[in-house]
Parts: C-alpha cells; structure tokens; sequence
C-alpha cells in the first residue's frame, strides 16, 4: 500500500552532530554541579573529572550512556494492558497536566485554589478523552495540609483511572512514601509499568540532590522515568536557539549518564520545555521557535535512539480562547509531524498556573485531527476510485457511489464540539459562539464522566495506608 505521510524535520544530520559536539564540549569543559556525594562518587569511579562538587563528563562515558539505555520502554495501564510504547519510531502520545496551582471554571472561568475534587474530577475527564494517553499530576492540591496532598493527589489518580499515570509530587521528600503507597494498591510497578516518574534538573547545569533521590527511589522499584529540563532563554539559558539547545541537550544526557551509572539498562525518557524570558514584565512565555526546539530536542533523541518527551503547547491563553488555541494547533502538529515522543503536559493556561477542563476538551479535538493530518492518506489503486469515475462520467456525482458508501462513516473528521452550521443554520440558533459551544459541551462531558469499578475499594484502602504513614 502506498501512502502519503506529512513529515516535519528541522535539522540535517550535520546539525544534529553539531549540536551533539557543543553538548559534549559544554559537559567535558564546563561541566554539571552534582549536589549528591555518592552521585558524584558514581561519575570519579566512571572516568568523569570530579572537582569538589563538579563533575566534568568525558565523551566516552556519555556514548557509554546512550549506549546503555534501551531504546524503546513498553508503558501499560493499570490493569496490566499494554497502552503504548515510546521510542524507536513509535507515534507521538498526549497527556493532560500538570501540577496547577488554580482550577479554571468551564462556565464562567473563574480561577480558584486547585482542590481535591478537582483532582477527581480531572483525572476522570482525562481517562475518559480518547485523544489523551497518559494522565500527568494536574494539580497542586490546596485543601489538604502539604504532609500529605502529595499523597492523596496519587491517590485520586489512581483510584478515577486506569491510564498511566505521569507522576509529579510538590514535597520532594514524599516521593518515596508515593511509591509505597502505589505499590500497597497496585503490587509491583516494575515489570509492566504504568507509573512514570517525572523529575528535572535545576538549569543551568545543577543536578540536585532531591532529584538524584528520587531518581534512585524510581529506579529501585525498577520503573522507567521521565528527566526534563526546563529553560528560559535569556535567563536561565542563552537568548540564542542554539546556545538553549545545546545547553539543554547537555544537561540531558548528563541526567542519561547519571541513570546508567546507577543501574546500567535503566529505561530514559528525555526531554526539555524551552520557554523564554520576558524581560520587561519579567515572565516566561513560549515562542514559535520554542516548539521548533522540541522537535529540535526530539530529532536530537532519535539520533540517539532514546525515547523522547516534549511540550504540551500550554501555560499560554487566559482560558480555551484564541490565544490557546493557535498554542494547541501549533504544538500538536508540529508534534504529531515530528518526531515527539511524549508530550504529557497539555492543559495549562495563565502562565501554566491554572488547570482549564475547556482547554483539554478543545485540546482532544486538537490531537485527533492532527493525527488525521499526520496519518496522510493512501495512493493504492482501490483509492482511485477509477471504476466510480468511469461509472458515473461528466456531470454526474458520487453520491451513491461504491466508493462513498464504504468511506463516508470515516472519510471527514466530525467535531462533536463545532457542528458544520449553513448560514441559515446559525442564525436560527441565535448565532451560537464557538467559545460557548466548547463551554456547555465541556459541561456536558463533566457531568458525564464515571469512575472505575475499583474505585471505592482503593479509596477505602489509599486512605488507610495515608493515616498509617502519618500517625
């Protein structure tokens, strides 16, 4: 079967060894600030140059590194189904997330402190959209003392859904006690993983402690994670493209090395989030040469067939408006056309502070018809439609055609947000607004969502193992 599949790719492979060399340069010259004596134990015994609290990374040992990490990871749902794989050519996933501070409401969009509920009920929203693979941490939740919101936070994922699950925590020192409470209801994470721990850096070129902690706790339980940096260019990184890239791309595989010298063969998943520095009112914000820095990232990661992670096109808009829309559109196609692995962070507005329900319903409609586009479309003989077009001849139509009537069911996207309105149609509704369309269907869909069959039982038993670790 031939097939037209649209493809978006940004650097030639020159490049790309360009950018790799200014990595390496960056890491043998430079160097990365390891806040953790036995991490920096770890690189001394390995070869790297270790002086004080820096460590200087010769290049032998991060090809060792990439050479180390499987290139693909099979991540399953709770229930032990495989749900997807990462990797080696594998096509782009979505997630919604992540860790809010504010909850957006669909109708009015008033933002409030994010909340338990809101933990429920966005974690069900996200298993119940079929465009969205994963489930991040959505939020931050406020109405339970931090001792324990990370806690009851993993806890309300788990219990409303059976996708994987992303995890994030705000209190590093709870991480150890999150995985004790996943394994408590779900057994071992290990050996069909639906966990993936997220964890970052500290740009530039810091890795501390608490992430090689958590790194360590992750790896112990035999799970893959995922290591992301995020930068500011002009601030935290340099104002040019490729100085941020080649920046970040070091600390990447300073993270790599890290993980393998911990155990050799530990699954990777890399990425970055290049945001850019407002000066003048002194805020972050993403640029249109931020989304061409994560497909940059990706193609980075494909050269070393390492599974990738990249951008949610969120934290822009002030709700499921326009400027979040062209944000969305923008960043999943250029994912989906790319070489994307996973973009688990979609949903965030208002400088990524607050969570909007809206913009995820928008944003499943989004990824749908970006894989349509993706998908291309076939030039095999049956696809012709010769025969119909011999059939029918000058001035008929195709109405009834054979052709028509085996494809019409799938042969458009239809939005069940936007209908296709005449003219006359959308008069005669009063005029309807896109904007208040997505906001009662969003509604509608809220209104709607289920929690799994489990849910109670695990509830009941989260719940119980919470009180245990806090007494």
């Amino acid at each position: 079967m031939q097939r037209v599949r649209p493809k978006i790719s940004v650097m030639t492979k020159r490049q790309i060894g360009r950018v790799h060399d200014r990595s390496l340069h960056i890491l043998a010259s430079v160097g990365v600030r390891v806040d953790s004596e036995h991490a920096r134990s770890l690189f001394g015994a390995a070869g790297a140059e270790v002086d004080g609290d820096r460590v200087r990374l010769p290049a032998e040992l991060v090809q060792w590194a990439i050479d180390a990490a499987p290139p693909g990871i099979d991540i399953f749902d709770r229930r032990g189904n495989h749900a997807f794989c990462l990797g080696d050519g594998a096509e782009t996933r979505f997630g919604i997330g992540v860790t809010a501070l504010k909850y957006q409401d669909p109708m009015t969009d008033e933002v409030s402190p994010f909340q338990r509920r809101h933990m429920e009920s966005m974690v069900r929203l996200g298993g119940s959209l079929p465009s969205f693979d994963a489930i991040s941490t959505v939020g931050i939740i406020h109405d339970i003392g931090p001792e324990t919101a990370d806690l009851h936070a993993t806890l309300e994922m788990v219990a409303n859904a059976v996708k994987p699950l992303v995890i994030l925590v705000s209190r590093e020192e709870s991480f150890t006690a999150v995985l004790d409470l996943l394994e408590t209801l779900c057994g071992d994470l290990g050996p069909q993983p639906f966990i993936i721990p997220y964890f970052n850096p500290v740009t530039p070129l810091i890795i501390n402690r608490g992430t090689i902690d958590m790194m360590a706790a992750a790896i112990d339980r035999g799970l893959p994670f995922m290591y992301s940096n995020y930068g500011m260019a002009g601030a935290t990184t340099p104002i040019t493209p490729a100085g941020t890239l080649a920046l970040l791309n070091a600390e990447l595989l300073a993270g790599l090395v890290l993980g393998q010298l911990l155990k050799e063969g530990t699954p990777v998943i890399l990425g970055l989030l290049p945001a850019f520095f407002d000066m003048r009112r002194m805020s972050n914000f993403y640029d249109p040469i931020s989304y061409v820095l994560d497909l940059a990232c990706a193609e980075m990661m494909a050269f070393y067939r390492l599974p990738h992670c990249g951008t949610g096109g969120s934290g822009m808009g002030w709700g499921a408006d326009l400027i979040a829309a062209g944000h969305q559109w923008t960043n999943h196609l250029a994912s989906c056309l790319g070489k994307v692995g996973l973009a688990p962070f979609v949903g965030d507005n208002l400088g990524s502070i607050a969570f909007s329900p809206s913009l995820i319903v928008y944003a499943n409609e989004v990824i749908a018809q970006a894989r349509r586009f993706a998908h291309g479309l076939n030039l095999d003989d049956a696809s012709f439609a010769l025969d119909d077009v011999a059939q029918i001849g000058p001035g008929g139509n195709f109405l009834m055609a054979a052709v028509t009537l085996e494809h019409y069911r799938s042969a458009y996207f239809e939005s069940a947000i936007f209908p296709n309105l005449t003219i006359e149609a959308w008069n005669q509704q009063g005029r309807p607004r896109a904007d208040q369309k997505l906001r009662i269907h969003t509604q509608q869909v809220l209104e709607g969502l289920e929690a799994p069959d489990d849910h109670d039982d695990l509830i009941a038993r989260g719940e119980a193992f919470i009180r245990s670790v806090s007494e």
